[in-house]
């Protein structure tokens, strides 16, 4: 598999490494080759360019240091590949290649023990490919290459049927005819070696195929948005396949590594990056963004925001709540509007209803947090935390000065500043005694 190096990305990383629906395009090409069975994948990379560093795991990894061209990054991997294996050959800015038209490629290679075959198509605009010329037999004769069209003949021009740049070869026969190709314009072009090994009585095969994304390379910005556009269609599709219902496929982004259980409605705009994991039964947007959050069955999400969060079954989250970093929202809680709950835990069916600031806390099961709560905690220098026990009332407009715990089933007085323990059971309350001054308006109207 070789890396790509296009310069027309316009950016300062590697191209095979922009993510194509949250997974780096290279990422899509070793998943699909390992599903279709790959023993070992090498991805053969430049020295320095960043790409060894960023791949999965089991990636045996062969630098290019010398030469120019297909050939010669074929010929990097040389000390990776067995005597005796079948090689094929990817390109790792073409995410969209599937296992099965792997698995059909190497399939019609076995079957025709040929030296070589070409994946080939006639569903693309041939400007500028390599058209296949077939003798009287059928068989491939050449590649013609059409960059530049001077002197290429009209009939060959003419010739629909392209070569994609995926192969499979009989790695000995393609070592061999590899070490005897010349430079063309100063580089080794693998293309080269299939003359040489018809010269020398070897068959070369080509699967025609039908499946055109497979093809789709990517080179630009503009390539990237339409690679992403079909495999968010594909990923979207097998979400469906899979009981997931989408009121609004075309507006919906997921990353490719988002799990999603059944009967799950997914409205307009929703946003699922990351590692995130969504139960069964659960309502999703509209317009609610989740990275990597975690999501149990039955639970509800509107127009909301959630990082790296948990949110239990039949919970209910929003509108416009924002789950940062380590909340955790157990059992049929409610965190509801305008809530923002960072590092903390709300107990099973506890209620958050609107308008607070949870942070570094611990609320207990049933407890209710009113209107306007706010946990104060940073002193400046650290951060502390805050305990409502279970089944605890917090009044309208109150401020908790961590680290501060109210008790199980006590209640705070509205538009209290709490910054001592209130016991269990009791209520605990912090404000001016209000005075009233008569006669107030008339002065305040003569002055």
């Amino acid at each position: 598999m070789a890396a790509g190096h296009g310069t027309r990305m316009r950016s300062r990383v590697p191209k095979v490494l922009h993510p194509v629906c949250g997974r780096p395009m290279v990422e899509w090409v070793i998943d699909a080759a390992r599903r279709a069975g790959a023993g070992r994948v090498v991805c053969v990379t430049r020295p320095g360019e960043g790409v060894a560093e960023r791949l999965p795991d089991g990636v045996e990894v062969a630098e290019q240091t010398e030469g120019e061209g297909t050939g010669a990054a074929v010929q990097a991997a040389r000390a990776h590949v067995d005597e005796g294996a079948t090689v094929l050959i990817l390109s790792a800015d073409c995410p969209l290649v599937s296992a099965r038209l792997i698995e059909e490629l190497v399939g019609a290679h076995e079957r025709e023990h040929a030296a070589a075959t070409l994946l080939t198509t006639e569903e693309l605009d041939p400007t500028g490919y390599g058209r296949i010329v077939r003798d009287g037999d059928g068989r491939v004769e050449r590649i013609v290459e059409t960059k530049r069209t001077e002197g290429v003949p009209d009939h060959e021009l003419a010739i629909r049927e392209i070569n994609t740049g995926t192969y499979a070869f009989s790695g000995d026969e393609l070592f061999s005819a590899l070490a005897a190709v010349g430079e063309t314009e100063g580089e080794h072009y693998l293309t080269d070696v299939f003359p040489l090994l018809r010269e020398r009585g070897q068959a070369i095969a080509a699967h025609r195929s039908t499946d055109t994304l497979s093809a789709m390379g990517v080179n630009t910005r503009v390539g990237l948005m339409e690679v992403e556009r079909h495999a968010r269609r594909g990923i979207v599709e097998v979400h469906a396949l899979a009981g997931v219902t989408f009121t609004s496929p075309e507006s919906v982004e997921i990353d490719a590594g988002v799990l999603i259980g059944e009967d799950t409605i997914v409205g307009p705009g929703a946003v699922l990056r990351g590692a995130t994991r969504i139960g069964s039964g659960c309502e999703i947007g509209p317009h609610s963004t989740l990275i990597s959050a975690t999501v149990g069955d039955d639970a509800r999400i509107v127009h909301s925001h959630l990082v790296e969060c948990e949110v239990g079954n039949g919970v209910s989250v929003g509108p416009f709540a924002y789950l940062r970093p380590g909340a955790r929202v157990e059992r049929a809680a409610k965190v509801g509007t305008f809530v923002e709950v960072k590092n903390s835990t709300i107990g099973a069916e506890a209620k958050i209803p609107h308008l607070s600031y949870i942070g570094d806390a611990d609320v207990g099961a049933g407890a209710n947090v009113a209107a306007g709560n706010i946990t104060a905690n940073y002193d400046g220098r650290a951060k502390h935390r805050t305990t409502i026990g279970a089944d605890a009332h917090t009044g309208v407009h109150t401020s908790l000065v961590a680290p501060v715990r109210v008790g199980r089933r006590a209640y705070t007085g509205a538009g209290s500043v709490i910054t001592g323990d209130v016991p269990d059971g009791a209520l605990g309350i912090s404000r001016p005694e209000q005075k009233n001054v008569e006669g107030y308006a008339d002065r305040f109207e003569e002055r």
